[in-house]
């Protein structure tokens, strides 16, 4: 069990928000035009970096939960607004979508269309519902995770996995304006001959889509990416649990392209992100931790000396 700490100093996670939030203002200021289509998007952005500022600051979590909730689930509260905040940077290199290229690449590489040859062979109103149930359960596992380490007070670990979210995240949304694709439910709309229906799971899946999805931001699939993330802290962590998330994730990847939200590439291309950010932040996390504290430590030392 981890204690809050007493130190009010940047971790890994606050500087990933801010850094992210500083690069999308410097794009928007540079190729954002016109740019008064840009005011709101900048205001956000920079806002979201002073925040990252002001927090680590102001909140010092050893004086109760409160402070403790604030300073260790903030990421997790700005999370829907980052990704809200993708719409309008859409088109910020391109001013079209890019399926057309991608579902020719596909089609060339493994010869059809999948969506297009579920619609026409395989849909199935029970598969649908399973695939949708595991889609559904992307929503809530973000919050159960983090909340269950803040709850159980594993502090460190919920660092360091917010730290490798946000990285995934923030990779997925830079590359949703780099290759901007708006995913076959739009992009085969008029090519689709059967609708995907279900009872229960589906309908709540097209009411969250409804009310909550950013057209566009196919590319990669960061519901997967994130989720496989948990799964990997989850092997390492809470292997049970893990093995119980594990035949969801595999039904949310396939929901992803059952469902019409993604192409097969943006799954797969989402799955690498989330690896590569797992394997990044495990492999330096301990690191970055230790150096900062040895700059506190000297910084203390150094203001010691001169008083």
């Amino acid at each position: 069990m981890n204690k809050p700490t007493t130190q009010r100093r940047y971790w890994p996670v606050d500087w990933i928000i801010i850094g992210y939030s500083l690069l999308m203002s410097i794009l928007i200021l540079i190729l954002g035009r016109p740019f008064a289509s840009y005011h709101s998007e900048l205001f956000f952005y920079s806002s979201m970096a002073g925040l990252a500022v002001l927090i680590p600051r102001f909140v010092n979590p050893s004086r109760g939960w409160l402070f403790a909730l604030i300073r260790y689930l903030y990421p997790g509260a700005m999370l829907a607004f980052f990704y809200l905040f993708t719409a309008g940077t859409m088109f910020l290199l391109f001013d079209h979508f890019l399926d057309a290229s991608l579902t020719q690449f596909e089609r060339e590489l493994i010869g059809v269309n999948l969506t297009l040859l579920i619609d026409r062979e395989y849909l199935n109103v029970w598969v649908t519902e399973i695939v949708s149930f595991c889609y559904f359960a992307y929503y809530p596992m973000i919050p159960v995770y983090v909340f269950s380490l803040f709850i159980t007070k594993r502090y460190e670990l919920l660092q360091k996995s917010f730290a490798t979210i946000c990285l995934t995240f923030f990779c997925g949304y830079m590359l949703f304006f780099l290759f901007p694709i708006e995913g076959p439910r739009w992009f085969y709309r008029a090519d689709y001959i059967n609708q995907v229906q279900g009872p229960l799971f589906r309908q709540m899946v097209d009411w969250v889509i409804a009310n909550g999805a950013v057209r566009g931001g196919c590319m990669p699939s960061t519901h997967f990416a994130v989720a496989l993330v948990i799964l990997l802290y989850c092997f390492k962590h809470f292997k049970k649990t893990a093995w119980l998330l594990l035949p969801v994730d595999i039904g949310l990847a396939a929901g992803t392209v059952w469902g019409r939200f993604h192409y097969l590439s943006d799954v797969i291309v989402g799955g690498i992100i989330g690896a590569t950010a797992y394997w990044f932040v495990e492999k330096h996390y301990a690191n970055w931790v230790s150096s900062r504290l040895v700059i506190d430590k000297e910084q203390k030392l150094s203001k010691t000396n001169v008083s």
